[in-house]
């Protein structure tokens, strides 16, 4: 039974816990539990060994076949084929685990976040311990810049602030305090506990230890992480399922062929077996694995030119089928970076430009013109902020301006340097330090040898004392209306007042402020949009994918934030309290027609996911906390924030935005669909090659005729187009239109109607006209080394000439793009340096079983490559004419 420990008092918990608040435990006791209970530390994942996922890349259908094959004809005696074929599938694997193999990291991300010691109090007296030693009971004393080292039930706290944004993604520091809270009180929402992994952003205080390593709330995430599933992408589901078909009917048909080649048409056994596997060789696309691979690695090159770092290179193509993006709002969508966006004085109306902490912008005065009285209100006004102040703004090593506190206090150092008022300098007296229980800080300040008291909280508060002295032009009702309008549209807003008072005054008390205040003004605080994100959404939109925002910060905000960015309508969000109340069935129904979701724990987000994904869509989540790391390992696709992302998020995530640029994850959508689209064009090209081999040894075994071609020209044949010609496809540009298309069907079959039509158009021809060829050779008294010479570079130069057909699905080969492809180029001319070295070299010769031909004889592969280019292109023009009258 999980213990409520928000919803117990001190007294309570003391008792269950067995221990004191004032002595802590004794070291003996804490020993005891510390053997009971285990370390303050997560559990070691045990890792697989790189041999084993080494032996993993074999463990594929087709390779199985190319593997019996090699066991046969090292059977049979025909070693030379046995090392070829072997050969191939070792690089193959080494191909696959060089560029897939990613070491599990997110465990030990989460262990950077643990506190490595810890203030605490045992045997009655203070003591400094490791964070590991911790255990449930324990008192800890918490100061400002502290770790919080384990999950803690607080009983003391002195303006007591935590940063949590990583574990809840609440965009400010939480205040906290000691009081009971409701049993159903969600996790954002228990602010007397402090959970392991935050960090104390101001005050100080005490808690007890009820949670430690596993059993913590970072711990739970760090369960929740590892017992994820990790899903296939589309693609790798595609590619799975073409390759069990492939391999199916591959050997389906090799059986039938010696069984017909055996009793039909009496072939020795041994010949016809070596046959059958030169069949089964040449039918499938051995090299077709490598070459995805490469491709894929090619569009992680791109993509990290493009500031987004791709951990898993499926992961590239599944961007290109994504049909909903469920995004974090702190630090995604948003700076993550208050900023005051307006202040209103009792004088004036100011309009402050520019985003974050980067002090560039201006405040400018709307609806009125400057006066002098509205100017020294507004210097009253920033002076007041500046010194009721305990932040400290700077420029960190990469020029990137941060802050030191609380980022409220930050903004408003931001907002001072904007101004073109010069502020006097003060020296601060005495100071009453923010506490959530009064909701506001007064500093005694002295400039120009006169003492001021400079108030800045909550805006109720200061009304209530400003309400007290008689000003006669405050109006408080005018005031709380607009109070009210800036929380409306997801703003915080914080008010000032200041009074003058004896130059002697040295101490500072809350009853100072009793009376005598001078209202100054109240200013709009929020976590900005990014620009680019704005942009970035209203691309998506068009790409056909939703976007949904799914935060922990409070549901107001998310809508007015929703609705600037263009998610939602502004007036409809759903809590992590409403999730938990529905059904799967319900939350199916809501993750699909609602697009903000606030207040939510890493439970809902995580449920959200899986929602989504049951639904059919293909889904991305982004983020850049704790909070957000389940639901990125377990969405199809997760994109963590590389500037302010936590290292869990980008260790659980397959890409990481190395800008943290929302706009990034729109420009590799983009690639991902040119990838797929290349892909398509890849296997279009690969595939006739193997059709067309399996069609020439079928039909040398129905008429008799002796093998064209060996398996080890054959599986030559494969390999050196696959990892030459074909990849200069991964090349081609983006498709014009590709992002004003929806996304694709994950559930579409990888080849389409006509990509299968064509595959069996071109494998006929080149097959066919090769079969025709062979006999006219025989004809013409070739022998057998010429004769297979001049077949093997038929086979190959239709390939070469048929690339050029495949840059365009149905447009003219010759087109204005013709040319922007240099590697196109590139990959033809080594194709033909390979073809001449196995022509021409006498160990090549020796291996392969060619000879060198003639400048004549070059001729007749040239002719074939010439008529598969022309007969393809006609075709094309002719499907395009039809397909063009069905679209009319």
């Amino acid at each position: 039974m999980e213990h409520k420990w928000f919803n117990m008092d001190v007294d309570e918990i003391e008792r269950q816990l067995d221990t004191q608040v004032q002595s802590g435990l004794t070291s003996d006791e804490a020993n005891k539990r510390l053997e009971t209970d285990g370390r303050n530390e997560l559990p070691e994942k045990k890792r697989e060994s790189n041999l084993k996922k080494f032996l993993g890349q074999f463990n594929d259908v087709l390779i199985y076949v190319l593997l019996a094959a090699a066991v046969i004809t090292a059977i049979l005696g025909h070693f030379i084929d046995t090392t070829v074929i072997v050969l191939v599938t070792i690089i193959n694997a080494f191909i696959g685990f060089f560029q897939e193999n990613q070491a599990e990291k997110a465990l030990n991300g989460i262990k950077a976040l643990l506190s490595s010691t810890a203030n605490v109090r045992r045997n009655g007296e203070r003591q400094e311990v490791d964070g590991v030693e911790l255990a449930v009971g324990d008192i800890v004393i918490l100061s400002a810049g502290d770790k919080v080292p384990a999950d803690l039930r607080l009983v003391e706290v002195h303006n007591l602030r935590v940063e949590e944004s990583a574990l809840t993604g609440e965009s400010t520091a939480v205040d906290k305090q000691i009081t009971v809270l409701e049993p159903d009180t969600v996790l954002n929402d228990r602010i007397n506990m402090a959970f392991s992994g935050t960090s104390v952003a101001a005050g100080s205080g005490v808690g007890i230890v009820t949670a430690i390593g596993a059993k913590t709330e970072l711990g739970k995430i760090n369960e929740a992480i590892t017992e994820v599933e990790d899903l296939q992408t589309p693609l790798l589901r595609q590619i799975g399922g073409f390759g069990r078909t492939i391999a199916l009917f591959v050997v389906g048909v090799a059986v039938l062929m010696f069984l017909f080649g055996y009793f039909v048409r009496s072939f020795p056994a041994g010949e016809l077996l070596l046959s059958v596997i030169t069949l089964a060789v040449a039918a499938i696309p051995e090299g077709l694995p490598a070459v995805l691979s490469i491709i894929l690695a090619i569009g992680v090159r791109r993509m990290a030119k493009r500031h987004a770092i791709i951990r898993s290179l499926p992961s590239v193509e599944t961007l290109g089928s994504v049909s909903v993006i469920c995004s974090d709002k702190t630090g995604t969508l948003t700076k993550n970076e208050m900023t005051v966006t307006n202040v209103e004085t009792t004088s004036a109306l100011y309009e402050v430009t520019g985003t974050g902490y980067a002090p560039t912008g201006e405040i400018q005065l709307k609806d009125k013109k400057r006066t002098e009285d509205a100017d020294q209100i507004l210097q009253h006004f920033l002076t007041c902020v500046q010194v009721c102040n305990d932040a400290n703004l700077r420029q960190d090593e990469t020029n990137h301006w941060t802050i030191d506190g609380d980022p409220t206090d930050g903004c408003f150092l931001t907002l001072g340097r904007k101004s073109d008022m010069e502020l006097p300098s003060y020296t601060i007296i005495s100071k009453i330090p923010f506490d959530s229980d009064y909701k506001y800080m007064a500093v005694l300040a002295e400039i120009n040898e006169e003492r001021y008291i400079f108030v800045k909280g909550a805006p109720d508060r200061v009304f209530e004392m400003v309400a007290k002295h008689s000003q006669s032009d405050f109006d408080r009702s005018y005031w709380e209306e607009r109070m009210s309008l800036r929380a409306r549209v997801g703003e915080r807003v914080i008010g000032a007042a200041y009074k003058k008072v004896y130059s002697k005054t040295e101490k500072l008390g809350h009853h100072d402020l009793d009376n005598g205040l001078h209202f100054l003004g109240i200013a709009g605080i929020i976590d900005p949009p990014r620009t680019e994100a704005m942009q970035a959404v209203e691309t998506c939109l068009k790409a056909g994918i939703q976007v949904k925002m799914i935060t922990g910060d409070h549901a107001d905000t998310a809508k007015a934030i929703g609705k600037q960015l263009g998610i939602g309508d502004g007036q409809t969000a759903l809590t992590g309290r409403d999730l938990d109340k529905m059904t799967d069935e319900e939350l199916e129904h809501a993750a699909e027609t609602t697009h903000v979701f606030a207040r939510t724990s890493p439970e809902n987000k995580l449920r959200l996911v899986k929602a989504l994904q049951k639904l059919g869509h293909i889904c991305a989540m982004t983020g850049d906390g704790v909070n957000d790391a389940a639901a990125l390992k377990r969405a199809d696709i997760g994109v963590a924030m590389g500037i302010k992302g936590t290292e869990v998020t980008k260790d659980a995530a397959k890409m990481v935005l190395a800008d943290d640029n929302f706009q990034t994850i729109v420009h590799a959508v983009e690639e991902g669909r040119r990838v797929y689209d290349n892909i398509k064009k890849t296997i279009l090209f690969i595939l006739p090659t193997n059709g067309a081999g399996g069609i020439l040894i079928i039909a040398s075994i129905f008429l008799g005729m002796t093998m064209p071609l060996t398996p080890v020209q054959i599986l030559w044949v494969n390999m050196v187009v696959s990892v030459t010609v074909s990849l200069g496809l991964a090349f081609e540009k983006v498709e014009e239109g590709a992002m004003n298309r929806p996304p694709r069907d994950p559930k579409a079959g990888l080849l389409s109607p006509y990509y299968a039509f064509r595959i069996a158009f071109v494998s006929i021809l080149i097959g066919i006209g090769t079969l025709w060829m062979n006999t006219f050779l025989q004809n013409q008294g070739y022998h057998n080394g010429a004769h297979q010479t001049i077949i093997l570079q038929m086979f190959v130069m239709a390939q070469l000439f048929h690339l050029f057909n495949c840059r365009s699905e149905l447009g003219f080969a010759f087109n204005k793009d013709f040319f922007t492809n240099r590697m196109a180029f590139l990959v033809a001319g080594i194709l033909i340096v390979l073809q001449l070295a196995i022509t021409y070299l006498p160990f090549m010769n020796t291996i392969f079983q060619t000879t060198p031909l003639t400048l004549t004889e070059w001729g007749i592969p040239i002719l074939m490559g010439l008529a598969v280019f022309v007969i393809v292109e006609i075709e094309k023009r002719i499907t395009k004419s039809v397909v063009g009258r069905r679209t009319r």
